[in-house]
């Protein structure tokens, strides 16, 4: 994320929560909220020229809060997009009678002729290495008829490496040139091939490209989609690949057909240089990923499923495949676990005949991809399937425990400090501003205090807002309520001249942007302490940041007995 898009998030402006209003406030309630701050905030309300200048910054924020909300045109922007979208160019063109959903259709189309003029600026690359490691050695069951063992490590060699690149880069809107290669080796053998393709988008629903590399012979290839309906659509290629003494031809058809969100059905021909027929059923949800292929071929005849269970709130994924076909079976299992923002490591097992047992460890960086294929036994042996399978655990424990979690602490640490640096100007602006309206609250606070303690009403004798290191919502700590930190602010007086009528209500959405309030501890849970009276009688509780309060409630009420 850049630091313009950082600085958005950082200091996006609630003004519901400015005015204290739901987000489904109706005109009147707005209305009465902006002169209810008015009256807090007009410059004409104090003589002391010190806090009329401190009142005109807050009244000014008050008039704007009270302008895009008062506006359907401008509440409907911001209801849609936030601030940015009310200062995005280009609103002039668009009409005001448009709805909601037809501002945001047109905010996205505004942002994609923006992300298209940058894309036309920048390349895509992405690379990936496969190191083929063999290592059946060190599970050959006639070791002990050699008189040499080396050891472990002396079983264990790399037998073949893939390098492979790609570059994209943006001639216009509609035209892309890519730019990829590939170099294999194998036991000292090696091959390699380059290609060029460029690609251009007829229209919404088709594209064509034409690839041509060079490399163990020339090849050509020309590639078309097509969306026939809105549930069909078809892809296409027609290949050359030239030889010293031929020529020779390929030609492969898929039709897709979109079941439901869900799923998708492909049906896929192949003549040529290869020949057979295949059909594919795939279902992507938000828990998992189902997979089933079954192909006819002249060399090779298979049928294959493979399952993926998605555990999002753990940031991993569990898969397992199983296929057999006329050259061989074997059952796949493994998971992959993302590490960073960026990042994703991958252990799998393969077990099969004739392959034998493979580990297969993967690692994601970026748009950089790294394989590690590691070729155990040739033979299924129970010794090499369950060291595949417990050595990635462990391993990842450890790793874990001694390098990933401290180094993802030290990232997150980072992280919150460039946060809080970017932030910094912000944060002093909306403490002095929370400073100012605390001063200016004065003379409301002790007559809204007064009126409430001559009725018995509602009274606020304490309120903290920040972070607190317990979470009992009930018998609080007196020693809490008076304890002075620096994570931690005083908003009793804020919280006093929103009460109305002997009732508080604060909305669904963060504490910071209320009057007399700010962020005491940025990117911290935060909470809100009180104490309150109500008819004489002691109330507590403790709110999250963003959770509605209403009160008094009973079930607030301290007993004292």
């Amino acid at each position: 994320m850049d630091t313009e898009n950082e600085q958005e998030t950082v200091n996006e402006v609630d003004y519901y929560t400015f005015l204290n209003v739901s987000r489904n406030a109706t005109p009147e309630e707005i209305q009465q909220a902006y002169r209810r701050q008015s009256r807090l905030y007009h410059p004409d309300k104090h003589v002391d020229p010190i806090l009329k200048k401190k009142a005109e910054v807050l009244f000014s924020r008050t008039n704007k809060a009270y302008e895009v909300l008062s506006d359907p045109h401008q509440r409907a922007i911001y209801d849609s997009l936030g601030v940015r979208g009310l200062e995005t160019q280009g609103w002039e063109i668009v009409q005001r009678t448009k709805t909601p959903q037809e501002i945001r259709e047109e905010y996205e189309r505004i942002a994609k002729e923006r992300e298209e003029r940058r894309l036309e600026q920048r390349t895509n690359p992405k690379g990936n290495v496969t190191v083929f490691i063999n290592a059946t050695d060190i599970f050959n069951k006639y070791d002990e008829d050699y008189e040499i063992n080396d050891g472990i490590l002396g079983g264990i060699e790399v037998s073949g490496m893939s390098f492979q690149q790609s570059i994209e880069a943006p001639l216009t809107l509609k035209d892309t040139l890519t730019l990829y290669g590939q170099v294999d080796a194998e036991n000292g053998t090696g091959v390699g091939s380059i290609n060029v393709a460029a690609r251009r988008t007829l229209s919404s629903k088709s594209w064509m490209e034409f690839d041509v590399g060079a490399g163990n012979g020339p090849v050509a290839t020309v590639k078309f989609y097509r969306s026939l309906t809105r549930r069909l659509f078809c892809t296409g290629a027609t290949i050359l690949q030239f030889k010293q003494d031929e020529i020779r031809s390929g030609l492969v058809g898929s039709l897709g057909l979109q079941l439901d969100k869900q799923s998708v059905g492909y049906l896929t021909f192949k003549c040529g240089i290869q020949n057979s027929m295949s059909t594919m059923f795939v279902r992507d949800t938000p828990e998992s990923y189902t997979a089933f292929t079954l192909q006819f071929g002249y060399l090779n005849t298979f049928a294959s499923i493979s399952y993926t269970y998605k555990m999002e709130e753990k940031k991993m994924k569990l898969r397992g495949t199983l296929k057999a076909g006329t050259l061989g079976a074997y059952v796949e299992y493994g998971a992959e676990k993302k590490v960073s923002k960026h990042s994703a490591l991958s252990a799998s097992v393969r077990v099969g005949v004739p392959s034998g047992v493979t580990l297969r460890i993967k690692l994601i960086r970026a748009t950089q991809t790294y394989v590690f294929p590691i070729h155990l036994c040739e033979e299924v042996l129970p010794s090499p399937i369950f060291y595949a399978t417990v050595a990635p655990l462990i391993t990842w424990t450890i790793v874990k425990k001694i390098i990933v979690e401290p180094m993802m602490k030290e990232q997150k640490d980072r992280e919150k400090e460039k946060q809080k640096e970017l932030n910094r100007v912000w944060t002093l602006q909306k403490q002095r501003e929370a400073k100012a309206a605390v001063e200016l609250m004065m003379a409301t606070f002790s007559r809204i205090r007064a009126d409430e303690e001559a009725k018995h009403g509602l009274v606020i004798t304490k309120a903290l807002y920040g972070r607190f290191v317990f979470s009992n919502r009930r018998n609080i700590p007196h020693e809490i309520l008076d304890e002075a930190r620096d994570d931690v602010i005083d908003v009793t007086i804020p919280l006093q001249c929103l009460v109305v009528n002997s009732r508080l209500v604060l909305h669904e959405a963060s504490k910071s942007e209320l009057p007399g309030f700010y962020d005491p501890c940025f990117g911290e849970d935060k909470q809100l302490l009180l104490q309150y009276l109500f008819h004489k009688q002691t109330h507590e509780c403790l709110v999250k940041d963003n959770e509605p309060l209403r009160i008094p409630l009973q079930s607030h009420r301290v007993n004292t007995t």
